[in-house]
């Protein structure tokens, strides 16, 4: 037994004719998401940085240096 404004297609109707309201909190939400995942700063990486230069040869002489 199907009670009225409780089927699928009632259900549908309702969301429906308050599709903009609807549409503004899901629009709300990924704002908010957005936005927050923005506000973090990126960190830096200066152990992984310090390895490659040092690989790659941007190292001192320190001999040169003591001159």
């Amino acid at each position: 037994m199907i009670i009225y404004g409780h089927s699928g297609q009632d259900i549908r109707r309702m969301i429906w004719r308050k599709r903009y309201k609807l549409l503004t909190v899901a629009v709300l939400i990924l704002i908010a998401v957005t936005l927050t995942g923005c506000s973090k700063p990126k960190p830096t990486l200066n152990a992984l940085d310090k390895f490659w230069d040092t690989l790659g040869g941007k190292t001192t002489d320190l001999v040169e240096e003591t001159k």
